[in-house]
């Protein structure tokens, strides 16, 4: 077992019990599906209701705060709010994707809109943008000093920002008839990756240890993890990544292998527009453009950067093993 599976081990029951606590529970019964949406989304109960464990994913976010503050010599139980602000303010953003999406399902399950209507669907992720942010004040409670949690505050707000802003950039892609490398990067910069330097950052703030390496570390993280993700898309094994083959090619999704082949085949902008070019033609014109290869490269090379800024940290402890176990995890990951 690796140290960062002890240390996963060790504190998601406190992470869950800390965001159970920030997300409450109904005080009437006419408050009950209000909540059971929340919690059914967070993957503590089924669509009855009923308490039932399933997949909500494996709380990345929140784990790489706690390491990051561990690694820099603080007590993760003083971050475990923090943690949950993070996840939540990630669960908030994944409710509203479903919708602009229209993704059915997520993690094998009906989505909250599916089963409860946008209307509902978009004021349960209302509701987790809000609990977020009174889940950061509970830093109070934790002896964290007033100025440290309003610089907290100050950077979790700005991720907020970032990720919708990259959000925008990637509605206004489906529409767009070309898309720029640059503007897939800005994209997944404010989607992917801010809220992963934020993890970091806040984590080391928390521990009274500057930011700036750590929150680069976890930006560089992001950008690869997000380069990984769309390659996964494409080629990823369905029986481990539990979609069909190709999925984000069905759905024409301007991912970072799509734009590389845009811009050095011509032809390609056409055949992608048109819905009905088979699948197989698309992957053939994929593989000869060189996107698949290049894409990668560029994985790589985030990997490097964010493995180069975790090394200036210096982190000479168990939990900075961790800290490079967990991002060796992530950019490994086929699934």
């Amino acid at each position: 077992m690796t140290s960062w599976e002890t240390f996963f081990n060790e504190w998601m029951p406190l992470l869950e019990a800390e965001m159970r606590a920030a997300v409450g529970e109904p005080a009437h019964p006419s408050e009950r599906l209000f909540y059971g949406m929340l919690a059914y989304h967070l993957g503590w109960v089924d669509a009855q209701l009923q308490p039932a464990r399933q997949d909500a994913g494996k709380r990345i976010r929140p784990m790489l705060c706690l390491l990051a503050c561990a690694a820099c010599g603080g007590d993760p139980a003083q971050a475990l709010p923090a943690a949950a602000a993070i996840e939540l303010l990630h669960n908030f953003s994944l409710i509203h994707d479903d919708i602009q999406d229209r993704s059915e399902t997520r993690r094998g399950r009906p989505t909250v809109w599916a089963l409860w209507g946008i209307a509902q669907a978009i004021n349960a992720g209302d509701a987790l943008f809000t609990i977020a942010h009174r889940a950061l004040w509970r830093l109070r409670e934790r002896g964290v000093p007033a100025k440290r949690i309003l610089e907290i505050a100050e950077r979790f707000d700005a991720a907020c920002l970032m990720l919708t802003r990259g959000q925008h950039f990637d509605l206004a892609f489906e529409s767009a008839e070309r898309v720029t490398v640059a503007e897939y990067m800005a994209m997944i910069q404010g989607k992917t990756a801010a809220l992963l330097g934020a993890a970091t950052g806040i984590g080391a703030r928390l521990a009274d240890h500057p930011p700036g390496d750590l929150e680069a570390f976890g930006e560089a993280l992001g950008m690869a993890f997000q380069i990984q993700d769309d390659l996964l898309g494409i080629w990823g094994d369905p029986a481990v990544t539990g979609k069909s083959a190709a999925d984000d090619l069905r759905t024409r999704k301007k991912t970072l292998p799509v734009i590389l082949a845009m811009e050095r085949i011509p032809e390609f902008v056409e055949r992608y527009r048109d819905p009905q070019t088979p699948l197989e033609i698309l992957l053939r014109d994929l593989e000869h453009s060189g996107a698949r290869a290049e894409a990668e490269t560029m994985a790589a090379l985030f990997t490097q950067q964010a493995m180069a800024a975790l090394e200036r940290v210096e982190l000479r402890n168990p939990y900075g093993e961790a800290l490079q176990d967990l991002a060796r995890v992530l950019l490994s990951r086929t699934r």
